[in-house]
C-alpha cells in the first residue's frame, strides 16, 4: 500500500474515532448516566436498580386507558403501550439462548414525584442505539409531551400521518385522560 493511501486510511479511522467520540459525548454531556436491566412500568416509565426513570419527552396512554378504534370498538391502549416498550426493550439484543434487558439512560433532572427524567436507548441488532423515547412516539404507542420538550414532534407527525396505533382511532391524550379519571 502507498504511503499517501496509509495516511488517508490513517486520516479516515481518525476521522471516525472522533465522529463516534463525538456521538457519545453529546448523549452524555453534562448528563448522569442509569445503565442496567430494566423492568417495565407502564409506557413510558421503566425501574433499573429499583430507581423509577420516566421517559424524558413523551407521554404514553395509562394503564387502564383504552382507545377507540373503527366501529366503536375499544383497546386497552395503555396495555398496548407497556407492551410495545416490553417488546423494544426485550427484544432489542436477543441472543440464542438469553434475553438481555439492558437499557442505558442519560438524565440531568428528576419530576416533582422524584423520578429519574431520561432518554434511554438500548443496543439494536447492528449494535446502534435505539432511542427508546423515540421509537414510543414514532410507533404511536406514546404522544410528544410539548409541555416538556419538542425533541419528539417531528415522530409525532410521522406516527399520526401514518395512523400508527393510537393515531388510527379515537383517544384522550395522556394528561386528559388522568384529568378524568384519577
Amino acid at each position: 500500500m502507498s504511503l499517501m493511501k496509509k495516511r488517508s486510511l490513517s486520516l479516515s479511522s481518525l476521522i471516525f474515532i472522533l465522529f463516534i467520540t463525538n456521538i457519545t459525548n453529546s448523549l452524555s454531556e453534562g448528563k448522569k448516566i442509569i445503565k442496567g436491566t430494566a423492568k417495565v412500568i407502564d409506557g413510558d416509565t421503566i425501574k433499573i436498580e429499583e430507581k423509577k426513570i420516566r421517559l424524558f419527552g413523551i407521554d404514553a396512554p395509562e394503564i387502564n386507558q383504552t382507545c377507540g378504534i373503527k366501529n366503536s370498538q375499544f383497546y386497552l391502549c395503555g396495555q398496548q403501550s407497556k407492551f410495545a416498550l416490553e417488546t423494544y426493550i426485550y427484544l432489542s439484543d436477543i441472543t440464542e439462548y438469553n434475553i438481555n434487558s439492558e437499557v442505558t439512560c442519560y438524565y440531568k433532572n428528576k419530576d416533582r414525584y422524584g423520578r429519574i427524567l431520561g432518554t434511554c436507548y438500548v443496543s439494536g441488532p447492528n449494535n446502534d442505539l435505539i432511542d427508546l423515547n423515540k421509537i414510543m412516539v414514532l410507533s404511536g404507542n406514546a404522544v410528544a409531551y410539548l409541555k416538556y420538550s419538542k425533541k419528539y414532534l417531528k415522530d409525532q407527525e410521522i406516527a399520526k400521518d401514518k395512523n400508527r396505533v393510537i393515531w388510527s382511532g379515537e383517544f384522550d391524550m395522556p394528561w386528559e385522560w388522568r384529568k378524568k379519571n384519577k
